[in-house]
């Protein structure tokens, strides 16, 4: 397990609690690869790839921020590192350590603020993981501050996350939400998305520097996802807190 001390419950958490109730009452259908959840089980082995081909993991220190029900944090203990798991949601943490527990897989997950963290350990992680997340609380600017607290110097960041623009409206939300059913409707709101020039000027402010952007593509009918240049959708980037910030 990991030795990361307990978070220090002092700080205010950066969460939409409407959104963790939605979330939270639907963790007992995490695992479920056809249910609900089937697009993240589909997307997740090309997001841990990614990672796992931009960071060193083995033996290294990891926390997934918004690890929902563990989907990431397993692939990556899988893969050497030492995970600790965090998520607002108390449901989806139980069902992430059932689910790791019945794997043999030890991760450390907590119900806990990525803000709590950052307070009790600054600058202990190697690599920082944050998927399909920021866009869902209310202040992104303040989280990617919190994730640039949380990555030691010459560490990385990595975070997905939905473009905001009139192609990614029809794909993600009136698609994906109304038309396909691949999402409970209600799960993306526009004005929440968030461009790359966004997340670029976000990150140099929290002292964090994007190093590369990936097109993260889900084809509905043939049940298969793809790394592209096309960040127009669904993107994945890579960041690094420089050494010496």
């Amino acid at each position: 397990m990991s030795s990361v001390p307990p978070p220090a419950p002092a700080v205010a958490a950066n969460a939409d609690r409407a959104e963790l109730a939605r979330f939270d009452a639907l963790a007992a259908q995490f695992w479920d690869s056809q249910g609900d959840f089937r697009p993240l089980h589909l997307l997740n082995p090309v997001r841990a790839q990614f990672i796992a081909a931009r960071a060193s993991l083995g033996g290294r220190r990891v926390v997934d921020v918004g690890c929902g029900g563990g989907l990431l944090s397993e692939s990556l203990a899988r893969a050497g590192a030492q995970v600790t798991g965090i998520d607002l949601a108390p449901g989806m943490v139980e069902v992430a350590r059932l689910h790791a527990a019945e794997g043999g897989l030890a991760i450390d997950y907590r119900v806990a603020s990525a803000e709590e963290l950052a307070q009790a350990v600054p600058g202990q992680f190697d690599v920082v993981t944050c998927m399909e997340m920021l866009e869902h609380v209310p202040d992104p600017q303040r989280m990617m501050r919190t994730l640039g607290a949380l990555v030691r110097p010459g560490g990385a960041v990595f975070i997905s996350t939905i473009n905001r623009n009139l192609k990614s409206f029809l794909l993600a939300i009136v698609a994906a939400e109304y038309l396909l059913n691949l999402i409970p409707r209600g799960t993306h709101e526009y004005e929440r998305l968030i461009r790359p020039s966004q997340l670029d000027r976000w990150a140099r402010m929290a002292g964090l520097s994007l190093l590369e952007l990936a097109g993260l593509e889900f084809n509905p009918l043939t049940s298969s996802c793809h790394l592209s240049r096309d960040t127009s959708v669904n993107y994945l980037a890579h960041l690094q807190r420089p050494l010496g910030v």
